[in-house]
């Protein structure tokens, strides 16, 4: 509403001024939450937009969301505002961060906010497997929200031009191999799995999938130079070396997607937070599904978590739980899947009307939920980033041939070794 110059309708000075006063007293607190985007794409709107629903139901509580980049630059940024005493109550970050903000004593656990009976059914709420990395000795530490597993897209047209089944895609290494050779002609290649970004990440699939994990679940031990997970970059490397079913060298996480959407390559492993983007931009018949398996199928599970700072007042705390649990929340869970392809968080999502009808629709939207059967925690250890920049360059120097699979992982394990030492 403005001031109308033809009317001459003014509000008298008292009026405004008691709705200035009132519109103060309404913003009571107000809360600071950073949060990452890792796939790219107009997700800031999509976060903009829930925040501003939050807003209207809740008026007292200003948020101000700050979008901060990818994971590691949004754990930078927040614990840099921290650092420099500026306000911030609440942010999304890796789910694999929690070791680490535990270590440096600036998040609370969860458990000690939740109190009533409805605030404890909903902690009890989400996926077991979402909660995994939040949950370390015996406390919750981190909420679910922005979460995926690695799922295999694949082109249904190429697969038919190349004589295969385009509702079969491979549930095997070997099948993965023979349908990458079928695939493989020209400019395109069968399959390509990104190994800048988060190769670690690929890479415990691939472990996993061999039969063994990377780390126990305890954060202090990891396994990088045992003979499985030797043998798992072994075979990433064969793809290329071997069976020329995927370039040399690395290929890059942030491109392939639209590598994909050009016709580069036939199959792509990639987040399911990629989903809606693929949907809306590919201009050919598409699939997905769960990755292929050798002695067992699986995937980490991925992605970013809510925590709450330790450095908050009482009622901001409360403020920032109201934000957590709105933005959790089954309706909006299952409007943020739709809107963006990460899964909804809770089984609660996947039966609000609006998740049951786009699945329904659209079946490729369940791939990452039902793959949560055979899904473990993602990497993580204390020193996480340190110790999981170890992991990445060991598989990004075994992939460009600059070092054998076993000299890079036997590096990598002496590093992360030695880095925790501390915390045995």
């Amino acid at each position: 509403m403005g001031f109308s110059k033809t009317t001459g309708a003014i509000l008298s000075g008292a009026t405004a001024i008691g709705l200035s006063l009132s519109a103060a007293a309404k913003a009571e607190t107000e809360l600071t939450m950073y949060y990452p985007i890792a796939v790219g794409g107009a997700l800031t709107e999509v976060v903009d937009g829930i925040v501003a629903d939050f807003e209207v139901a809740n008026p007292d509580i200003k948020v101000n969301a700050i979008y901060s980049g990818n994971y590691d630059d949004t754990r930078v940024r927040a614990l840099s505002a921290l650092n420099s005493g500026e306000p911030a109550q609440l942010a999304v970050m890796f789910s694999i961060d929690a070791y680490d903000l535990i270590e440096q004593d600036i998040i609370v656990p969860f458990d000690d906010v939740v109190t009533s009976d409805a605030d404890k059914a909903w902690l009890n709420g989400f996926y077991p497997a979402l909660m995994a990395n939040g949950q370390i000795e015996g406390k919750t530490w981190g909420i679910p929200f922005q979460r995926s597993t690695i799922v295999a897209y694949y082109n249904k047209d190429m697969f038919r031009d190349a004589g295969l089944d385009p509702e079969k895609a491979p549930t095997t290494w070997d099948e993965m191999i023979s349908m990458g050779k079928a695939l493989t002609k020209g400019d395109t290649y069968g399959i390509m799995i990104p190994s800048t970004g988060y190769p670690y990440w690929m890479f415990q699939a691939l472990a996993i999938q061999n039969g063994k994990e990377l780390m126990a679940g305890d954060g202090l031990t990891t396994y990088f130079d045992d003979p499985k997970v030797v043998e798992t970059l072994e075979f990433w490397q064969s793809l290329s070396t071997e069976h020329d079913i995927m370039p040399t060298g690395t290929v890059e996480w942030g491109t392939l997607r639209q590598a994909f959407l050009e016709g580069q390559t036939a199959m792509m492993w990639h987040s399911t937070g990629n989903l809606t983007a693929v949907k809306k931009n590919a201009s050919f018949d598409f699939g997905v599904a769960m990755l292929p398996g050798n002695e067992r199928l699986g995937s980490p599970t991925g992605g970013g978590n809510f925590y709450l700072f330790k450095d908050t007042t009482d009622e901001e705390k409360e403020a920032a739980m109201k934000l957590i649990q709105f933005m959790t929340s089954p309706e909006q869970a299952a409007a943020w899947s739709i809107a963006t392809g990460y899964m909804g968080v809770s089984p609660a999502a996947y039966e609000t009307e609006a998740l049951k009808s786009y699945t329904a629709e659209f079946p490729p939207a369940l791939v990452a939920r039902n793959q949560l059967e055979h899904a473990v925690a993602e990497f993580s250890t204390f020193e996480t980033a340190r110790v999981r920049d170890g992991l990445n360059n060991a598989i990004q120097s075994a992939l460009t041939g600059a070092k054998s699979a076993q000299d890079a992982l036997s590096e990598a394990q002496a590093s992360a070794k030695r880095l925790l030492a501390a915390y045995q």
